[in-house]
């Protein structure tokens, strides 16, 4: 018994994983964010909180694999050819970057009246901002691949690669060659073993990748797949470091190889599982490691440095931005996402440290304000987004609605309007179309369609764009408190105006007619039942069969939401065709209707406030 006793301390890993499970919940909560959560988790469990952790750097060495699975992640996104159309904002924005935000810490060190070499080393260690907090936020906002994202993505690759000259100029700079027992030759040395290191990685990548992919795929082994993604990722990883270089940017790498094989979804979905908690194990390993000794006994010179560091950053990420032509908005974000120190910024003091740029105290100092400054970012996300107003779209070129007078207005031209606009423009109906989004407008133009700008939810805009004039409004939006409320607004206001609306799904649609749209629409049911109905078509059915059956559906649906509609949303369930084999209950219903039928129904139930059917 005593021996079964024995087993492995599972205290520290449930502790690990309740931080994360209940502090990550309560920051998203109070909207700080789920990185902020698993900062504070850290130290909270950590040797400087209640301690149940004493070494913080095992765990966070165990952690570094969620950065690097990340960027492999991302690797795969990265395609060799769109990798190739952003050399110019890696090779020029990011060096650009990197090199004046360098320059500029530098100099805040020599201010200070530190050495050279000292200032160098903790002003680029700082500007190697920190890779997974950018692409998580990044990922959070879903602004991963639109074009200031893929700016920030760039950057950070650039600093990703910057970490291996850096490293080199860290040798460089060392009080003595003779101290560390590095001369030229050996310097010299340590950059080929790199370069071999990069090489025979895309040389493994390009010629033995797939081929070792597609043997483990006709085993039809799951796990083997999962084994052989994660062997992928760390053995390239390995490879790198044992060429002095980044783990990371060998799973970068590793990534990009992969990104046109057959097997990057079946990769992907393999990794991201370990991706996801091993990231988040490593922001709390980095509240762990967060000295509260260093920080209680140095306070002053940390708050100092971590604020006049992420300032003269900003300052200089805000002028290469400008300089490159990017709007204010744009270059204010991207200075404050980025303005923070990263991980390599360990690994660069730690190399410091061993060959004596740098004391003991100086590499906990400067860990501190790296870590002070990332647990600061989400803060200061959030007093922009508070104190900046929202992007006002420039309406050049773009027509405001007024006195408009078409027969038919349509509010909303996205692909249900504009699907929705054809058959009446074909019939030679005077249609105008409002939308509030300015790229739509000007897109829609060189299709030769003139779209008015105007918000559909403010009755001023109604009026001008002619609703109450109109024979009928089409509401097309896709959003459902938005169509609800100009729902609402135009019975309120033109209660005499036919309105047809596009309904997202069965509640959208119960909350339109009880705002008084005399007709709604489902914006995938019409296109389901056709899709439906072809399939039966190809198995062979009959066309007027097929025909009736989807009348059927149509009328079960109908009659569905009518009991919804007087019940709630879990009422009219036995009118759904289940695939449980079985008896299926079919309640009396009332004889087919023809579609006349159904649309003289439809106004009818209206005018009770009862649904009709579709």
């Amino acid at each position: 018994m005593a021996a079964e006793t024995a087993g492995v301390d599972l205290v520290p890993v449930v502790a690990l994983l309740a931080a994360g499970v209940v502090a990550v919940p309560i920051f998203k909560r109070l909207g700080l964010g789920s990185i902020l959560g698993y900062l504070s988790a850290g130290v909270v469990i950590g040797p400087f909180g209640i301690g149940i952790f004493t070494e913080s750097s095992t765990i966070l060495h165990v952690a570094e694999l969620g950065v690097v699975m990340f960027l492999f992640i991302i690797g795969l996104e990265m395609q060799p050819s769109r990798l190739w159309g952003l050399r110019r904002e890696i090779f020029g924005l990011g060096a650009l970057q990197v090199g004046i935000c360098a320059a500029l810490l530098t100099m805040v060190g020599l201010a200070g009246g530190f050495l050279v070499s000292q200032s160098f080393v903790a002003g680029a260690g700082f500007v190697l901002t920190s890779t997974a907090i950018v692409m998580q936020l990044l990922d959070e906002r879903g602004e991963m691949s639109t074009p200031k994202g893929q700016r920030m993505v760039s950057i950070l690759l650039l600093e990703d690669l910057a970490i291996v000259p850096l490293l080199a100029l860290v040798a460089f700079l060392a009080p003595a060659a003779s101290d560390t027992g590095t001369g030229w030759a050996g310097r010299l040395t340590d950059i080929g073993i790199g370069v071999a290191s990069i090489t025979g990685l895309v040389i493994a990548g390009r010629y033995l990748l797939n081929p070792l992919f597609r043997v483990l795929a006709d085993s039809r082994a799951r796990e083997v797949m999962t084994a052989a993604a994660l062997l992928v990722v760390l053995g390239a990883a390995l490879a790198m470091q044992l060429g002095g270089l980044s783990m990371a940017m060998g799973a970068f790498l590793a990534g990009v190889l992969l990104s046109e094989s057959t097997f990057r979804h079946q990769l992907e979905a393999d990794v991201e599982p370990f991706r996801g908690i091993l990231l988040g194990m490593f922001f709390i390993a980095v509240g762990m490691s967060l000295d509260l000794t260093v920080v209680l006994a140095n306070w002053q010179m940390i708050a100092f440095y971590v604020v006049v560091y992420m300032l003269m950053k900003g300052i200089g990420i805000y002028g290469v931005a400008r300089f490159r032509k990017s709007g204010h908005r744009e270059a204010l974000e991207r200075a404050v996402i980025m303005a923070q120190g990263g991980e390599f910024a360990f690994v660069l003091y730690s190399s410091a440290l061993a060959v004596g740029i740098i004391d003991g105290e100086a590499n906990a100092i400067l860990t501190a304000i790296i870590i002070i400054s990332m647990v600061l970012t989400p803060l200061a996300i959030m007093v922009l987004r508070r104190f900046t107003p929202q992007v006002e779209q420039s309406l050049e070129d773009v027509d405001v609605a007024a006195e408009l007078s078409g027969t038919v207005l349509v509010i909303g031209f996205g692909r249900f309007g504009q699907i929705a606009s054809q058959p009446l423009l074909l019939r030679g109906v005077d249609v105008s179309i409002i939308d509030n989004d300015v790229e739509m407008i000007q897109a829609a133009a060189d299709f030769g369609f003139k779209i008015y700008y105007g918000d559909g939810t403010r009755l001023d805009i109604l009026h001008a764009a002619g609703a109450g004039r109109a024979r009928a409004v089409l509401i097309c939006v896709d959003k459902e408190d938005v169509a609800v409320r100009i729902a609402q607004n135009l019975a309120a206001e033109f209660p005499l105006v036919p309105v047809l609306a596009r309904a997202y799904d069965r509640g959208t649609a119960m909350k339109l007619i009880r705002a008084g749209v005399d007709y709604q629409l489902r914006e995938t049911f019409e296109s389901a039942i056709v899709f439906g109905g072809a399939t039966l078509e190809k198995l062979g059915e009959d066309r007027d069969d097929v025909a009736e059956v989807i009348e059927e559906v149509r009328r079960r649906d109908a009659a569905r939401l009518e009991m919804q509609f007087a019940g709630d949303i879990h009422a009219g369930g036995d009118f759904l065709q289940g695939n449980i084999a079985g008896p299926v209950p079919t309640p009396l219903t009332p004889p087919r209707r023809t579609a006349k039928a159904l649309n003289e129904e439809a106004a009818d139930a209206i005018a009770k406030r009862v649904v009709p059917g579709e």
